[in-house]
């Protein structure tokens, strides 16, 4: 069994930051590329950002105004990923996801999700 756990979400002011962290755990031989995604109410999920095996650890962002105001990142040692937001803004208000691609044991690679976490921008 895989799980995602995500954490650090919460309620914010508008221009305030939040950092997400995701972290993996189970039976895991590999942790391929880890993402986010959001879903805001009324609107289907959206993908955020994304970032590549440790081995370079290449990062993708959805569009320009979320490479500027957010930051992927990854420990491979903790099999974690971070989603740094900074300038939040009400339009960013959603919960948030956070998917892996694993290989597992049995050499079968998969996606996996976490169970969402709600962030809310708001005064």
């Amino acid at each position: 069994q895989v799980q995602l756990v995500e954490s650090g979400g919460g309620l914010v002011q508008p221009g305030g930051s939040l950092r997400l962290s995701c972290t993996a755990s189970g039976s895991i031989t590999r942790i391929n590329a880890m993402g986010w995604y959001r879903q805001a109410p009324g609107k289907q999920r959206e993908w955020v950002a994304s970032i590549t095996h440790p081995n370079g650890g290449t990062t993708y962002y959805a569009d320009d105004s979320m490479k500027g105001r957010f930051t992927i990142s990854r420990d491979s040692t903790k099999n974690t990923v971070y989603l740094q937001m900074l300038n939040l803004k009400p339009e960013d208000t959603a919960v948030f996801y956070c998917n892996a691609d694993i290989t597992t044991p049995d050499l079968a690679l998969r996606g996996y999700w976490g169970q969402g976490i709600q962030v809310t921008v708001s005064s």
